[in-house]
């Protein structure tokens, strides 16, 4: 019995154990709740684990509406279709008039920072309390700084984030009632980093990047991949959209097979269109 016990009181908490083994595997385990991080002072913020890379900062304003807001506005039911910020503006109003009820959104748009990436990032470290950061641009206006202060609030490390003069882009994500999304980004005016503007100091000590493919960021794209490489990263890609992996196959094709990526993610209509 007291040789039970003794093993018992040398035995870690199961939290301990979890921990260790994240260690184990190359990943960092931390409480959830990010919120006081900065003030705690940990170590693994300055070289976050993750660095997600979005070379302009988003705003996403998030509606559930029902299909027939869908059939007025331009491009394909489910895809990712730029416009220009008439058209956001346009969309954003005729949201009122289109809502579907539900107890997860109580107002009729959910505005807050996002992208395929940003959204990444937010979850990871807010949902499993894994270092991440971004690397990007945000515009010095109202959009810029909500981006900021939500990634924030979520523990996501932004000392690689640059604030310019101009517009943050922003992003219309009608959700219908099947919970299919689809996407209408301004990013014609939006203020971006450049590929000469990327450091090695911006990815110094993480372990993975992940980004996003965009035909439009693709300086920046191989830019960021030829210094990861350089210090050892490995590489997550998110395919977008089916609309960009349509019309910009080949070159995506390129990348893909370049042996540089060691993570694809896509969802069935963008694996449909590269596979064609």
């Amino acid at each position: 019995e007291r040789e039970r016990e003794r093993e018992r009181e040398e035995a870690p908490a199961s939290g301990e154990s979890f921990g260790r083994e994240r260690a184990e595997m190359g990943a960092e385990f931390q409480p959830t709740n990010n919120k006081n991080e900065e003030e705690e002072g940990h170590c693994d913020c300055v070289h976050p684990l993750i660095l997600g890379l979005q070379p302009s900062a988003l705003v996403d304003h998030v509606a559930r509406v029902d299909w027939s807001l869908l059939s007025q506005i331009p491009g394909e039911r489910g895809g990712s279709f730029p416009v220009a910020i008439e058209e956001l503006e346009h969309i954003l109003r005729e949201v009122k008039t289109h809502m579907l009820s539900s107890p997860d959104y109580p107002s009729p748009i959910k505005t807050m920072a996002g992208g395929s990436v940003g959204n990444t990032i937010r979850g990871l470290a807010a949902g499993f309390g894994v270092s991440c950061g971004i690397i990007g641009a945000c515009g010095d206006d109202e959009q810029g700084h909500l981006f900021i202060s939500n990634m924030s609030f979520y523990g996501v490390n932004l000392s690689r984030l640059r604030m310019k003069k101009g517009p943050t882009a922003q992003c219309v994500c009608l959700v219908d009632a099947l919970g299919n999304r689809t996407m209408r980004p301004c990013l014609s005016s939006a203020v971006k980093i450049q590929a000469d503007e990327l450091t090695r100091e911006d990815f110094k000590g993480s372990k993975w990047l992940v980004m996003r493919y965009a035909i439009y960021n693709l300086e920046v794209i191989h830019a960021a991949i030829w210094i990861a490489k350089q210090e050892g990263i490995l590489i997550s890609l998110d395919l977008a959209s089916f609309e960009m992996v349509r019309k910009f196959r080949l070159p995506l094709l390129q990348l893909l097979e370049s042996g540089n990526i060691d993570l694809c993610f896509a969802n069935e209509d963008e694996a449909t269109e590269l596979l064609r």
